[in-house]
């Protein structure tokens, strides 16, 4: 390599990393989640009203302007490579996310949250399929089963204190001195949220066994990783910021790693595509009591339906017509990952998946990843999952799964329906 070349690479590494440090400074003081909780006193009223009068809720109040300026500036000096025109991305995903923000509680909201989610309806890279159709189908596969004789589910009696226990083991195994500390708090959006530097359970969730093999999974040995990996020494420093544009692949990724793992059951899945379809009914005019209702008729679980209708309302408009479409994200982001995992063994590109780990990204992403590898501006993913690790197990389970898709089922199907037409019901 020339000098001229060695030069220039040093001054463009380093171009690019001071405009990525000031990005990453605004976008993490932009934090969705906390400014549309829902403080613990809005549960409470709501049962001590019957569940018959709607939610009162007030926001923490948020002053975009700042934030806006910093990141409409840092775009006048951005230049015209793949890694300028990503950077260029993010800054319009976070001034979209400041205007969710600063709308919260009107229409609005629900525009700038389609805008970085989607919606049910939107198509998915088929142009055929939405996420309110996987949903559906997905439920409607489920009727049948229901008649079947499952068993009890696993008792939901572990304390919040013993799964917060349990992750401060994985971690401290995991990350050693970069381990996140990991809190029980009074009130949050889920039943746990993670980041680099904490993981945060809610003090009144209760937890199966299933429940914290899923969470580990999910939280750890994901999105804790995720972000770690993207703050690795010699990484551009944008690579750890958790943002709305990353959030389809980062939460795709981690209902993939249930999945593959074993710990994603029917239970789960049923949530999240009721969520998909409550988030549907709320776009049509169903207010915060209507959707409430419809959970407590799939679960008869009065606690958990005013969470999971929590999810679906908060930011928007409680009286409906225009929700929080976040929760969208985790049918439609498990479809692309597991579609692009598929995709890169089917064209011999397996080296490629382990990218998906190397911070929070999307999986559009992956080219500027390639060219920021090629500055010496992304490392190999430092920590990986077992199941991501072990290549052997991985690309056997996707060319099994690629295999599968290659075949016409219609005609199969045909035929076993005809075999179990003849086939007395074992229940």
């Amino acid at each position: 390599m020339s000098q001229k070349s060695t030069s220039w690479e040093t001054r463009e590494r380093a171009r690019l990393c001071k405009l990525s440090d000031e990005l990453l400074q605004v976008g993490k003081n932009i934090q969705v989640l906390s400014l549309v909780g829902w403080p613990i006193s809005a549960k409470q009223a709501f049962f001590d009203a019957k569940a018959e009068k709607l939610p009162e809720v007030t926001y923490e109040p948020f002053e975009g302007k700042p934030a806006r300026d910093a990141l409409n500036k840092l775009k006048t000096q951005l230049g015209d490579t793949p890694a300028d025109n990503w950077m260029e991305q993010v800054c319009d995903i976070l001034l979209t996310t400041i205007d969710m923000l600063d709308s919260r509680g009107t229409s609005g909201f629900f525009e700038n949250s389609k805008m970085l989610y989607g919606e049910p309806k939107a198509l998915l890279k088929d142009e055929k399929t939405s996420a309110l159709d996987l949903a559906r189908r997905y439920l409607e596969l489920l009727k049948p089963i229901s008649k079947m004789d499952l068993g009890e589910p696993p008792e939901a009696c572990i304390l919040a204190s013993t799964l917060a226990e349990e992750m401060r083991q994985v971690t401290s195994a995991t990350f050693g001195n970069e381990a996140p500390e990991i809190l029980v708090v009074e009130d949050l959006s889920a039943n746990a949220l993670a980041s680099a530097e904490k993981v945060r359970i809610r003090r009144t969730a209760c937890f199966s066994d299933n429940d914290i093999k899923q969470l580990i999974e999910h939280e750890i040995y994901i999105h804790v990783a995720t972000i770690l990996n993207g703050r690795t020494e010699g990484n551009l420093s944008l690579l750890s910021l958790a943002h709305p544009g990353a959030t389809k692949t980062q939460e795709g990724l981690a209902v993939f790693a249930e999945y593959i793992t074993g710990t994603l059951d029917l239970d789960r899945m049923t949530r999240l595509a009721d969520r998909v379809v409550a988030i549907q009914m709320a776009i049509d005019g169903a207010n915060f009591i209507d959707v409430y209702r419809y959970f407590l008729e799939r679960t008869n679980v009065p606690d958990q339906s005013y969470e999971s209708t929590r999810r679906v309302f908060r930011g928007g408009v409680i009286s409906g017509g225009a929700p929080f479409t976040k929760d969208i994200v985790y049918l439609d982001g498990l479809l692309r990952v597991h579609n692009f995992m598929k995709a890169a063994v089917n064209h011999g590109r397996a080296d490629a998946i382990q990218l998906l780990f190397a911070g929070r990204l999307d999986i559009e992403d992956l080219p500027t990843l390639s060219y920021l590898r090629s500055l010496g501006l992304c490392r190999r993913p430092r920590f990986l999952p077992k199941w991501a690790s072990d290549l052997r197990f991985l690309l056997c389970y996707l060319s099994y799964s690629s295999f599968l898709n290659s075949i016409d089922m219609s005609k199969v199907y045909q035929h076993y329906h005809h075999l179990l037409s003849n086939v007395g019901e074992v229940y």
